[in-house]
């Protein structure tokens, strides 16, 4: 078990790699540089580029609040690696990637595993559940190493698009929770001038340290998430920073923990939405590309909340295969059903408090390409 995301401890996979003939790897949103050979096996239910497609993945459907639940009764580490900041009152702090870990550092403690931390000054140091006493740690190693930056997504007109149109049903003060890519990079883009709003979130990037920088954030509030990555700026802004609160995935995700948050609004995005509000946003060509991750946790959360609402977003049209991406039933394993609005550049179809047939007809209307209209038309008029 290691750190994931863009806390990879390389120095300690590095080090497992060279001594241990055969192991399991389990991670969270791998990237790329992991250890990839015959002899270890990947496990993960959320993926990165680093383990996609290899024929030596085991992955595990979970939705990312219940992955904790894996840790402790089936998939229990011997040995943890991690990867934490410089050693400060007795403490390591897990920086920008808390998510699983303090779980699994419980889970390996509980069952005679050991826990190694790889000691880095350049990872920040932030609080709440990211900071770990050494008392729970077996080893420390100190490695002084870049840390990984997340690479800039341009924004095409599509994404700036979608942006706007979801931007402009979000109100003053909500609580925002943001997914990864393009679009919701977009809808930030377009709250610049936004006032008040709150972050309750999964993960975070520098677009939220723009809302910030603009006065969009209420100053008085704190932002909550469980990992992040962005530039060395933003790694920099949230060192030492009691603004930012890292919490363990079983607070950040809980469902009835997120619907409590004021006019929780939710923003991820699909590869697929058929007529029937269902959204594919995992699979492709029968093959996970990444897994269900947080977004069904805020999606339910979001639902729950007074004055909360979902958004699911994604371009009404693939431009490399040709087919419209709101499509007549889901042939893909379904990740999430029932969201307050589908979003694509083509409009804003409602669909919470919708029978099946508005809510199709919604979809058709509002989110399809012009040019797939006609055939969802008769799609769901046979079957009516």
């Amino acid at each position: 078990m290691a750190s994931g995301n863009f806390a990879t401890p390389k120095a300690l996979l590095e080090i497992a790699d060279q001594h241990i003939s055969e192991f399991r790897l389990f991670m969270l949103g791998a990237q790329t540089g992991i250890p990839n050979r015959e002899g270890v096996a990947f496990e993960s239910p959320f993926l990165g580029p680093g383990m996609r497609r290899s024929p030596r993945l085991n992955y595990i459907p979970c939705r990312l609040s219940l992955v904790p639940v894996l840790l402790a009764n089936h998939f229990q580490p011997k040995v943890v690696l991690l990867h934490g900041s410089s050693v400060r009152d007795g403490k390591v702090s897990l920086g920008v990637e808390v998510n699983i870990l303090p779980a699994a550092i419980e889970a390996a403690r509980k069952n005679g595993g050991i826990v190694v931390v790889q000691s880095n000054p350049e990872m920040p140091y932030t609080f709440g559940d990211a900071e770990i006493s050494l008392d729970d740690v077996d080893y420390l190693i100190e490695v002084d190493e870049e840390l990984t930056e997340a690479p800039n997504i341009p924004l095409n007109d599509t994404s700036l698009e979608i942006g706007s149109l979801i931007a402009d049903r979000v109100a003053n003060g909500s609580t925002l929770q943001l997914g990864i890519g393009a679009i919701p990079n977009a809808v930030i883009e377009s709250m610049q001038k936004h006032q008040a709003l709150k972050i309750w979130t999964e993960m975070f990037s520098d677009g939220v340290l723009g809302l910030v920088r603009n006065g969009a954030i209420d100053p008085e509030s704190t932002l909550t998430a469980s990992f992040l990555f962005g530039s060395r700026d933003l790694y920099d802004w949230v060192n030492l920073n009691e603004r930012v609160h890292m919490r363990r995935t079983e607070v950040t995700n809980d469902p009835g923990v997120i619907s409590m948050q004021m006019q929780m609004t939710s923003i991820n995005a699909a590869l697929q939405v058929d007529l029937r509000d269902q959204a594919n946003a995992a699979f492709v060509n029968g093959q996970p590309y990444s897994g269900f991750g947080g977004s069904t946790d805020f999606i339910v959360g979001a639902l729950h909340a007074m004055g909360g609402a979902s958004f699911m977003a994604l371009p009404s049209w693939h431009e490399k295969s040709g087919n419209s991406n709101i499509v007549q039933q889901l042939t893909e394993p379904v990740t999430s059903f029932q969201h307050s609005f589908v979003v694509t550049e083509q409009g804003v179809a409602e669909c919470f408090g919708r029978t099946a047939s508005e809510q199709a007809t919604n979809l058709i209307e509002k989110a399809a390409h012009p040019d797939a209209r006609d055939s969802l038309l008769a799609y769901w008029a046979n079957l009516a």
